[in-house]
Order: C-alpha cells, then sequence, then structure tokens
C-alpha cells in the first residue's frame, strides 16, 4: 500500500493498458518513474475480460462499465465522475490529470465542478484530426457543432495546466480556447527496452531464426510498420507503393484496427500474399526483435500527434520515413534523421524507400543522427523527471 505521505494524484482516461496507444504507454513509463506519488486511474472497461479493478506497478486501475467497447466509453463522462467523487472522499487527490480531450476528459470536467479547488492537468496526445470526431453524428455538420464540439471542447477552457506531445499539438490546443500554461512534454523511449545499438550488432542467430519463422528470405528486404490499421495510418498506402519497388521485400505489419479486414482484401488484390505479413499485436517488449531484423520502418500517416513507434525504431537504429504532418517534423528532418514521404502517394514512399536502401552513407548518417536525437531528447526518464516537475507546480 502507498505511504500516507505520499500525494495521490486521480488519472482519467478513456481506455488504458492492455489498450496500447502512445496515451497509454505514456501514462505507465511516467508513473512508473515517478515513485513519490501515488496514482488511481479511472477508465473505462470496453472488454467483459477485463477485471474492475487491478494494481499495474504504480496505478491503482477502476475500470467502469460492462466491458460493452462503445457504450462503456459514452457512459464514462458519468461513471467516471461519480466514482471520482468517491474516491476522493478516502483519498483527497492533490490534483487531475486527465488524458486527451475524450470522455474521461469531460468526467475530470464535471469532478472539477463538483471540487473547484481541484486543479486539471490535460494532456494532449490526439493523433486524429479534429474532424474525425463527426464519426459520431454521422458527419454531419451542424449535429457535430451542437452535440459533439462543445464537449470536446470543455477540457481545453477548464484545464489549469495542459501538456501537449508536440508544436502541432500546441496549436490545435489554443485554437481550441486554452488559457491556461501550456507546455511541450513529448513521448519518449525506454532505452533499457529499445537498446540504442547498431543493426550490425544485433544476435545474428536470433536475426536468422525470426526470419526464417517469417519467411524472410536472405535477399529480401523488410520494410516495417507499427500501427493501429486505421485510415490516418496510411498502412494501405505503404502496401500500395509495393507496386513500385523493383526489388525483393517483404513489408512486415505490426498492429490491429478496424481497417484490418480491407488491408488484407487490399493485398490479395495485388497479388501480395507473399509479400506482405501481418503480425497482428506484438507484445510492446518484442517489438525490438522485429525492428532489428528489418531495414526501414515506414508510416506514411496523414495525421499524427508525435508518432511513438517513429522513436523506438530509431532508438533501435533503423532509418525512418514519415510524412510531413502533425508531430511529425518535431524529429524528423529530412536527410538528417530520416526521410519525408508524401501523404497519400505510395510512388512517393516506393522512391523514398529505395533511396535509404541504395545510398548507404545517407542510411548510416539517419541511423546516427537518430539515434543520438532519442538519447539526448526522448529518454522516458528526462521526459518523467519534467512531469514530475509540473505535477509538483500543481
Amino acid at each position: 500500500m502507498a505511504n500516507n505521505q505520499e500525494p495521490r494524484v486521480l488519472i482519467f482516461s478513456t481506455a488504458y493498458l492492455p489498450f496500447i496507444g502512445g496515451a497509454e504507454l505514456a501514462i505507465k513509463e511516467i508513473t512508473d518513474r515517478v515513485k513519490n506519488w501515488s496514482f488511481d486511474l479511472i477508465t473505462a472497461r470496453q472488454d467483459r475480460r477485463l477485471s474492475k479493478f487491478e494494481k499495474q506497478g504504480n496505478v491503482n486501475i477502476y475500470r467502469l462499465g460492462l466491458g460493452l467497447g462503445f457504450l462503456d466509453k459514452f457512459l464514462l463522462p458519468i461513471s467516471g465522475f461519480l466514482k471520482a467523487v468517491r474516491l476522493n472522499k478516502k483519498r483527497n487527490y492533490r490534483f487531475i490529470w486527465s488524458i486527451m480531450a475524450s470522455q474521461a476528459g469531460i468526467a475530470a470536467v464535471y469532478f472539477k465542478l463538483f471540487y473547484p479547488a481541484k486543479k486539471i492537468l490535460l494532456t494532449i496526445q490526439e493523433g486524429d484530426p479534429e474532424e474525425y470526431l463527426k464519426r459520431y453524428v454521422l458527419n454531419i455538420e451542424f449535429l457535430y457543432k451542437i452535440f459533439i464540439r462543445p464537449w470536446h471542447l470543455l477540457p481545453f477552457r477548464r484545464a489549469d495546466y495542459i501538456t501537449v506531445i508536440s508544436a502541432d499539438l500546441k496549436e490545435r490546443v489554443i485554437r481550441s480556447g486554452a488559457k491556461c500554461p501550456i507546455e511541450t512534454v513529448p513521448n519518449g523511449v525506454s532505452l533499457k527496452n529499445f537498446k540504442i545499438n547498431n543493426l550490425r550488432e544485433t544476435d545474428e542467430r536470433q536475426e536468422s531464426e525470426l526470419k526464417l519463422k517469417l519467411g524472410v528470405k536472405t535477399n529480401e528486404k523488410v520494410i516495417i510498420t507499427v500501427s493501429r490499421l486505421v485510415k490516418k495510418n496510411a498502412v494501405d498506402d505503404l502496401i500500395k507503393a509495393g507496386q513500385y519497388l523493383d526489388l525483393p521485400f517483404k513489408i512486415l505489419i505490426i498492429g490491429q484496427g478496424k481497417d484490418e479486414q480491407k488491408l488484407k482484401s487490399l493485398v490479395e488484390k495485388l497479388k501480395f500474399k507473399n509479400k506482405v505479413i501481418f503480425l497482428g499485436y506484438i507484445k510492446h517488449l518484442d517489438l525490438p526483435q522485429y525492428l532489428s531484423i528489418s531495414d526501414v520502418f515506414v508510416r506514411p500517416s496523414l495525421s499524427e500527434g508525435l508518432g511513438n513507434a517513429f522513436l523506438e525504431a530509431m532508438a533501435v537504429g533503423l532509418p525512418v520515413i514519415g510524412t510531413p504532418v502533425g508531430g511529425i517534423p518535431d524529429f524528423l528532418k529530412e536527410r538528417e534523421t530520416g526521410l519525408f514521404c508524401e501523404p497519400g502517394n505510395p510512388k512517393s514512399i516506393a522512391l523514398k524507400i529505395k533511396e535509404i536502401l541504395s545510398d548507404n552513407e545517407l542510411k548510416e548518417r539517419i541511423i546516427k543522427n537518430g539515434k543520438k536525437l532519442i538519447f539526448e531528447k526522448y529518454d522516458w526518464e528526462s521526459i518523467a523527471l519534467k512531469m514530475e516537475e509540473i505535477f509538483k507546480k500543481l
């Protein structure tokens, strides 16, 4: 049990582990490192196989709902608020930490209305454009303006302090009406797990065994992407880029999402069944071994909050290709730490893949600069220290 002297923080997050995204990993990495604080977290249950209460690391997790996905999230503003009131009577939280301006963020606002003296720290990580919210009202503009947008803006306008993971998101927060201090604190990489080693230093036997298991031939170049299989990550554009590659290749796709079947149908249509491998969900700790057998990481995003998967690929010494959207330009500098391809352009993706694979001097420069950048700016240890300083301010 936590010492009574430890300050307690109440976290609101619409999703949490085992659902994995940049925001969920950020909570885990930061709370594991901030040792003198205790954390309770309220989230939507979403899956009936998940327990209603669980302790992971330094976080007590309270999952609310019947395990019915969308319904649990829809009810979270009310159920989360009521649970928070009950917990606060016992624990008297120092402040509230809301992750993203979603259903959980609205629960945090309700809680603040009930306890005006409690301050809200809002962390913005949204990779989807705001227009994506229109799906809740079938993309009908006037319904969106009446029923969705006002609620979406509430957390921005009620927060006492906001952190964002990229310069692009800072601009979005300002446009959304935030008046409080805003600080950029990016997501990071666990350098203990994603070791900064050159790919040539990888255990060759393990590498060969994994390639054999996946059916990768010795002459094939391995292109890897790690992402949710949703429209914004444009995995379909990466698959289409294979039509313009005049070299033996395999594309490894790690991740799950609602577009999975659509992407598999595209692979069938292009007759790429022997060239594209869907690996589904891979444990986060196992990702480095898949990155280490690859030659290039590609994610041709249409929008992006920051892009943790890029940072992890750079940490293990893999050259990256991305698009100049969202938070990606914060860390990707053309021909210095990676290459830019054009959004929505499979031919451009193919050209950049060929360029990085054919120019060894360019590849080595990008690998070296990328690892240096991760070490200096994107280590979770230093990021956790920044967040702890913000905790103390609140």
